[in-house]
């Protein structure tokens, strides 16, 4: 079958694109892969075996985007890209990345009346409403997230399948939109073994936190993803831990909120802003840390996914300390791979670490029940089984 995945920015890097395209292709499949590009470079390109057909697009495009579904240009404007990509590559069913360029793609497909799988990576209208720039003029009145929302549920019904990360977003989904269970597929964003197996134990990063007892977070640093919480336990952690360190690898515009409470609290010697690093030194930093932590707030978008990061933590035997986001929460009580605050409560949050730093032993075999449960029940070669399972459906 020749699969035309559709993605709205460029390509590499993706981890969830290419691990699904590469599985897919592992099981027979072709799979041509339409992204975008802000630069010149290669057009046409094969990654991986994944066939990249590139289509420039101007940062002026990129800006529309986010009005995809309050005016017509960026749909109008992307549709006709995309159906020179399926003329050009023989395409038999296209999968969507995310709901963005979805209705462009339904929009092309008027003229193949191709089947349509519909890859929701979270919930979008939901978490926009977080999206610094809709909370301001001129974002917040041009941009309607019931309109989104509306747009969802709609591609949601026209879909021949849908895919999400986690069951709670499958059962959401079921009791607001009325669609099947079968219709939709649970397709997890965990890790492939090659990224843990890949251990390096030499390394400038690893010498530079060897003599901290280290609490690590990875990845994007908006306000919602909870750090505030981490950084305000660290006032008192940062007593009662020796060589204790906050680390924090990755970035994001509220980063100033955050190194201004950092200041604020007098904790620059304990708090450690990476910035944005290339995502093979994650591995690194992780092997780094002793405790590792997914603070996030609790919304319904957090509620019904995973943040990858917790899988990467495990993976490498470290013990959690996350968010009672409902999936999060129940994922690491099935693993057994680490404890529990409430969300905001930096109080929870700084006794759950001391919990873990005073008992080395809980400490040791949360990490080791993570790596297990990652290796023998939740690596991505066992849970991307069911995205195979649902193309030979179609």
């Amino acid at each position: 079958m020749n699969i035309g995945m559709i993605l709205d920015q460029p390509f590499p890097p993706d981890p969830r694109v290419e691990n699904e395209a590469v599985t897919l292709i592992e099981n027979g499949h072709n799979v041509f892969l339409f992204c975008l590009s802000y630069k010149r470079e290669s057009l046409q390109e094969e990654i991986n075996k994944i066939q990249l057909r590139r289509y420039f697009s101007s940062k002026w495009e990129y800006k529309l985007s986010a009005l995809a579904y309050t005016f017509p240009w960026y749909s109008n404007r992307m549709s006709r890209k995309i159906q020179d990509f399926i003329d050009c590559n023989t395409i038999d069913v296209l999968h969507i990345h995310d709901m963005r360029i979805a209705g462009a793609v339904f929009r092309a497909n008027m003229k193949f009346d191709l089947p349509i799988v519909l890859d929701l990576h979270e919930n979008r209208p939901e978490i926009m409403k977080y999206y610094p720039h809709l909370q301001k003029f001129p974002g917040k009145y041009l941009i309607s997230l019931k309109r989104w929302k509306r747009k969802e549920e709609e591609f949601i019904k026209r879909a021949s399948q849908v895919i999400v990360v986690t069951e709670e977003a499958a059962q959401e989904i079921i009791n607001r939109v009325g669609v099947k269970r079968d219709k939709i597929t649970v397709v997890p964003n965990s890790v492939r073994r090659s990224f843990y197996e890949r251990s390096n134990l030499k390394s400038d990063i690893l010498n530079k936190y060897k003599d901290h007892f280290v609490i690590l977070y990875v990845g994007d640093t908006n306000i919602r993803r909870g750090l505030l919480t981490a950084i305000e336990a660290s006032e008192q952690l940062s007593k009662k831990i020796k060589n204790y360190k906050l680390v924090i690898v990755g970035s994001n515009t509220t980063d100033v909120i955050l190194k201004k409470k950092v200041q604020e609290l007098n904790l620059e010697s304990f708090v450690d802003f990476e910035g944005w690093r290339d995502l093979s030194l994650f591995p690194l930093y992780i092997q780094s840390s002793d405790i590792c932590i997914s603070p996030l707030h609790r919304n319904l978008h957090h509620d019904t996914t995973y943040a990858n990061k917790i899988f990467q933590y495990m993976s490498y035997g470290k013990p959690l300390v996350v968010s009672d986001a409902i999936a999060q929460e129940k994922i690491v009580k099935i693993s057994k791979s680490g404890l529990v605050h409430k969300e905001k409560n930096a109080k929870d949050f700084e006794d759950k670490i001391l919990e873990l730093y005073h008992n080395k032993e809980t400490l040791a075999t949360f990490g080791q029940n993570g790596k297990k449960f990652i290796e023998d029940k939740f690596s991505w070669e066992i849970t991307s089984k069911e995205l195979v399972k649902m193309y030979e459906k179609i």
